[in-house]
């Protein structure tokens, strides 16, 4: 069961890392023909503008990557002691009963190891599952912080041909 789970986990980041890459950078092609008149320098400074707003936007979808996958972490570690916690106090238990008794207390110990085993595995797998979302709401901020970008650079670019051909 162990192994099933953690393939199918494996498999699920596999797919959500191949699903996130971003779309290779395209650059405005008319930013290349800007010469040094006042409004193609001005152009220049929004496209700077743009490209900067840009890198703090990624900068922060990176960031709550990193704090999203570090909680998940946390949360894996806490359930991870809590289960070991629980599995040492049952066998404890069986270790302390009576000789005639052994048998059921070890039968109760292997449910609740059981027991602490599955609560542990759930809290994994819904921390791994709150980090991928906020990876993909990260990805899809940075999608739109990069359309925006790009945005901004075409219009400067527009504003600074429009001025050229006054």
């Amino acid at each position: 069961m162990n192994k099933l789970l953690a393939t199918l986990i494996a498999g699920l980041f596999a797919t959500s890392v191949y699903a996130q890459t971003t779309a290779p950078a395209t650059t405005t092609p008319a930013a290349a023909s800007l010469g040094d008149t006042k409004a193609d320098n001005k152009a220049k400074e929004k496209i700077a503008k743009a490209e900067e707003k840009e890198a703090k936007d990624v900068a922060k979808a990176d960031d709550k990557v990193a704090k999203a996958e570090q909680k998940a972490s946390d949360k894996k570690a806490k359930a991870a002691h809590k289960r070991d916690k629980k599995v040492a106090d049952a066998e404890e238990k069986v270790a302390k009963a009576d000789p005639e008794d052994k048998a059921k207390a070890a039968a109760k110990a292997d449910e609740k190891a059981a027991k602490a085993e599955l609560k542990a595995e759930k809290t994994a797998i819904n921390a791994d599952e709150k980090a991928q979302k906020k990876v993909v709401d990260a990805n899809a901020d940075k999608a739109k912080a990069h359309a925006k970008a790009n945005e901004k650079k075409a219009e400067a670019v527009a504003e600074a041909h429009k001025a050229d051909a006054k």
